[in-house]
């Protein structure tokens, strides 16, 4: 086995190839030589064979399979060489200062990839708690925060084609942001990952990756470690909660924009209208996982990920869980006094989320998915030249 001295010089003569090369990608590429003569970890999930498919470690297939990690903290429990070796291999910790690296490289428009480094729990809470106060006061102004004759109807204070000036142009910016920067990535790592076309086969497999959340089993399926190396199944329950919870949310409005651009039919829809049963099951699925998340990420030892990043992610998990809780406040006190102020609250909440989800946590899950689309990809080609199967 190699000294740490030796291995360190190895990254750096790697890093000297590729100039751009960051401190943390280095250090990735010094752990994976390490990783690479060992695999123990190789059924861990799907970062490790993909590793064995290389001999060097390039930036492109730096971010590759630093999106390709999962953060689950079975390799770090696991390897012989984890601190306090020598070697100091923590492959979890070292791949999420890069992939938050990568995020903020990939942004769009550029200029604002520092965002993710400012966007933390405060920010966006005061972000959230600023628009919601401007729409207050914009309800002041038009004598309509202290009427009791809404009937309900929150339209009666924001008319339909309001909102829709107020939120398409947020939300279609966000969705944008976040498809070129995502377009950008695919297009780097590509190469580094056979240059192969997408297939049917691979696009269905990397999807169920997605949706099972299946690299959150600890590749055993008891789940990921606890500090006291303890497995646990919380991370991927309080994941799919919040995913699950997000979707059905998302097709809530969906289906209630096409009832009313299709059909006509004008909310605010009641039980048992489908728009209500998504939003209401959505809504309590996405507060139940971001509140196991929240607890998550604050227990969470310093050593299982990028303790810099923890503003960023409570941020990102602060604006889902106050958007789920403003809305199903929002539905159960529409019939009161409240309603404006509830309304208020609930749309600046919303207004924060799609203004800062190309610059949070959020891209994580698409980065995430391309990496599991390429990794699906690669892994129906044969070896590269001079890389051996196991």
């Amino acid at each position: 086995m190699q000294t740490l001295d030796a291995l360190t010089r190895d990254a750096r003569a790697l890093a000297n190839g590729d100039a751009m090369m960051s401190a943390p990608e280095t250090e990735v590429a010094r752990q994976l030589q390490i990783c690479n003569a060992c695999r123990y970890c190789e059924g861990f999930c799907a970062m490790f064979p993909a590793m064995t498919r290389r001999l060097e470690f390039g930036k492109a297939d730096i971010h590759y399979l630093a999106n390709l990690c999962h953060n689950c903290g079975a390799c770090l429990h696991a390897c012989q060489y984890a601190p306090p070796h020598e070697f100091a291999v923590n492959v979890p910790q070292a791949m999420a200062q890069v992939r938050g690296q990568t995020y903020a490289d990939y942004a769009w428009p550029p200029a604002l990839g520092a965002l993710y480094k400012r966007n933390g729990l405060t920010v966006s809470l005061a972000l959230a708690a600023g628009l919601s106060l401007f729409l207050l006061l914009a309800l002041q102004m038009n004598d309509t925060l202290w009427s009791h004759n809404l009937g309900g109807n929150f339209y009666n204070l924001f008319p339909h084609n309001l909102l829709v000036s107020l939120f398409a142009p947020v939300f279609l910016f966000a969705t944008l942001a976040l498809a070129l920067g995502v377009r950008r990535f695919w297009r780097d790592i590509t190469p580094a990952t056979s240059g192969a076309a997408l297939t049917s086969p691979a696009t269905n497999e990397a999807t169920q990756a997605v949706l099972r959340l299946k690299y959150l089993d600890g590749g055993h399926g008891e789940g990921c470690n606890n500090e006291d190396d303890a497995f646990t199944l919380s991370r991927r329950r309080a994941h799919h909660l919040t995913f699950y919870g997000f979707m059905l949310c998302f097709a809530a409005t969906s289906l209630a924009t096409v009832y009313h651009y299709a059909f006509g039919w004008v909310a605010p829809y009641d039980l048992p209208s489908l728009p209500k049963i998504l939003g209401a099951i959505g809504g309590v699925s996405l507060l139940l996982g971001t509140a196991g998340l929240f607890k998550l990420n604050l227990q969470r030892h310093p050593m299982h990920g990028d303790a810099a990043q923890k503003p960023m992610d409570l941020g990102f998990i602060a604006l889902l869980f106050f958007t789920s809780l403003s809305g199903l406040a929002l539905w159960l006190g529409r019939g009161g006094v409240a309603l404006p102020t509830l309304l208020a609250i609930h749309l600046g909440v919303v207004m924060a989320l799609f203004a800062t989800l190309p610059y949070g946590k959020f891209a994580h899950g698409i980065f995430r998915t391309a990496a599991l689309l390429r990794f699906a990809v690669e892994k129906r080609q044969p070896n590269p030249i001079g890389v051996g199967s196991e």
